[in-house]
């Protein structure tokens, strides 16, 4: 019984921080220094990555699946579902490892290594999925040729010439923001909301 019980808990955290994730997931907005406006910035993996370190990294990916449906489902997919899954993959390739080694021994120092493990993978993730993937699907998604889309990054870094260019200048500088920002917002806020999350 006491098991079931702790279950459902488990379930409910999960549930809830899920739609909270894709709440902050709607605030999202350009960084136009870095890279053209269609990137956009979200905060939603601080919530995922609070639930990792809380409930542990499988809890993590079902929080980031569960956002990404949510978003799915009440805005929608302008890229056939592939951004969708793209966000999934980068995400969880952020916020599993910094968790896994969070729970391998709970203190702050550990939690700040996985962070920056996790940002790692984060940027060679985003790296590897815009690349091969989002970057020609976008072009081909939207009818857009694909010097047109490196044009936009070589209006913010002209030496951009290709697409590993456009992915070194653009991509992977926005990635290393996003994972810095999340990390250090989740080192903020952690210790003060984890007692919720562990009752």
């Amino acid at each position: 019984m006491e098991n079931k019980k702790i279950t459902i808990q488990k379930i409910a955290k999960i549930a809830i921080l899920g739609a909270l994730a894709f709440i902050v997931m709607l605030l999202e907005f350009p960084l136009p220094f870095i890279a053209p406006p269609f990137y956009k910035l979200d905060l939603s993996e601080v919530i995922v990555l609070i639930g990792g370190f809380a409930l542990g990294p499988i809890s993590a990916m079902c929080i980031e699946a569960l956002k990404n449906i949510l978003n799915i489902i009440f805005t929608g997919s302008s890229t056939a579902y592939v951004g969708e899954l793209a966000n999934f993959i980068v995400g969880s390739c952020f916020v599993v490892p910094a968790s896994l080694i969070y729970h391998k021994n709970k203190k702050k120092n550990t939690a700040i290594l996985g962070m920056i493990i996790g940002t790692i993978c984060l940027v060679l993730a985003g790296a590897l999925m815009n690349g091969f993937v989002l970057i020609p699907l976008y072009s081909k998604l939207f009818n857009l040729p694909m010097d047109v889309i490196l044009g936009m990054g070589q209006a913010i870094f002209p030496a951009i010439k290709n697409v590993f260019t456009f992915v070194l200048y653009c991509v992977c500088p926005f990635n290393l923001i996003k994972g810095v920002a999340v990390s250090l917002i989740t080192l903020l806020l952690y210790k003060r909301v984890s007692p919720l999350l562990h009752k």
